[in-house]
């Protein structure tokens, strides 16, 4: 009785922690890969908009959005969706990687003190605390507005500008306090140029740092102006600094953007490169040549990349979209990250599948000449390489009876 009793505390658990795990991969993994995934971070993005709107509308008067009942229900139904989109993203926690080994209670403590969950929090809690209090907060209608932040946990490009953000902390820091000794010094020498001229506006540094920030940020409002020849050199000097001091910043997020995006580009190509069963046996130096043999195409809806019959010279990684490989009994979807036609790298097969652009996609191509040349440089390469497919008893066994194989759509 008692094992018995221990077996469905087990099986409890088990099926617990499942549950929990298919939660997390909705709302946190890839939403390329989960089609309920896909539609949750749809909703989520079309509720958050919504909401946006509604707040920005509802600051108009002559609407009288607070007078309509669907307005104020969508408001309520908003507010328990957050809350539990926040509840949920809490109790899956555990399950995220960075809070491997911590306990559940640990995890969930971690997890809630980082930035998008105390935005997550903030978009509900405040009105919930509202509501239960009587207290009517003219701040809570723009308080709405953070609900617009929670955006950038779907958007790569948001998350890369943070990822930038959070590298070049220390030189954009940097950047604020040479920017504020700037407006300090063009204050103090604007002082002394023309206090005594125009003692309303430059009559105390703390004055004239008004106007030495609207010049030092290139704004240039108007209202103060220099009106001496002392003053109009100051006038000039502090625009020149102003314009190398917004570039200076610009210029190293830029710089830093683009390096992120390349390398985000590149880890996910290198994956894609050591999943191939042809480079299994490759060390990071061999698999890095034949990510620079890469070469890119992009394919639109329809468009034929390989034909079946044709002899192959080619294989294909697809980094976006979806490409249907089209055998003579079925259709086959590859999509991002999978890839097909590796014997051609080895021998002159002909295609198998006639493989056609589902979706408009981005493919790398490695040719079976430009891994000759790589193997030409690099022997070490060709031997590994070589071994690998000689390997006929492996469970990665190669078939060179067609240019895709089936092992290969499986690997994939």
């Amino acid at each position: 009785m008692a094992a018995r009793r221990h077996q469905g505390k087990w099986f409890s658990g088990a099926w617990q922690r499942a549950r929990r795990r298919r939660c997390y991969e909705i709302l946190e993994r890839d939403a390329a890969d989960d089609r309920w995934a896909e539609r949750v971070n749809l909703a989520l993005i079309v509720l958050i908009v919504l909401n946006v709107v509604a707040a920005v509308l509802e600051t108009v008067p002559s609407l009288f959005l607070r007078d309509y009942v669907l307005f104020r229900a969508f408001e309520h139904f908003s507010l328990a969706a957050f809350a539990v989109e926040y509840l949920l993203r809490v109790w899956v926690s555990p399950e995220n990687p960075r809070y491997r080994g911590l306990s559940e209670g640990r995890a969930r403590w971690r997890y809630m003190l980082t930035p998008v969950a105390i935005i997550d929090l903030l978009a509900w809690l405040p009105f919930v605390v509202s509501a239960m209090f009587g207290v009517n907060l003219r701040t809570l209608a723009i308080l709405r507005l953070v609900r617009f932040i929670k955006l950038a946990r779907y958007s790569p490009g948001m998350q890369s500008l943070l990822e930038v953000l959070y590298r070049e902390r220390q030189s954009l820091v940097a950047c604020f306090w040479l920017l504020v000794a700037a407006v300090l010094l063009s204050a103090s020498a604007m002082y002394v140029a023309e206090g005594g001229v125009q003692p309303d506006h430059l009559g105390s540094i703390p004055a004239a740092m008004w106007w030495a920030m609207a010049t030092v940020t290139t704004v240039g409002y108007g209202d103060v102006y220099p009106v001496t020849v002392p003053g109009r050199v100051v006038a000039g000097l502090t625009m020149i600094t102003g314009i190398v001091m917004i570039a200076l910043p610009v210029g190293i997020i830029a710089t830093s953007f683009v390096d992120v995006i390349k390398r985000r580009d590149f880890i996910i190509t290198w994956g894609m490169v050591a999943r191939v069963p042809l480079f299994a046996d490759l060390d990071a130096a061999g698999i890095g040549e034949i990510h620079k043999a890469l070469s890119a195409h992009t394919a639109q809806p329809g468009e034929i990349v390989a034909r079946r019959g044709d002899v192959a010279r080619s294989m294909y990684f697809i980094a976006s979209g979806e490409v249907a490989l089209e055998f003579p009994d079925e259709v086959m979807i590859l999509g991002e990250g999978q890839f097909f036609g590796e014997m051609a790298l080895l021998h002159s097969a002909r295609r198998a599948a006639t493989a056609r652009a589902h979706t408009r996609c981005m493919l790398l191509m490695l040719g079976a000449d430009d891994l000759a040349d790589v193997i030409r440089r690099h022997p070490a390469i060709g031997e590994r390489i070589q071994a690998m497919a000689r390997d006929e008893e492996g469970p990665r066994a190669l078939r060179r009876s067609a240019d895709i194989a089936d092992d290969e759509i499986k690997s994939a």
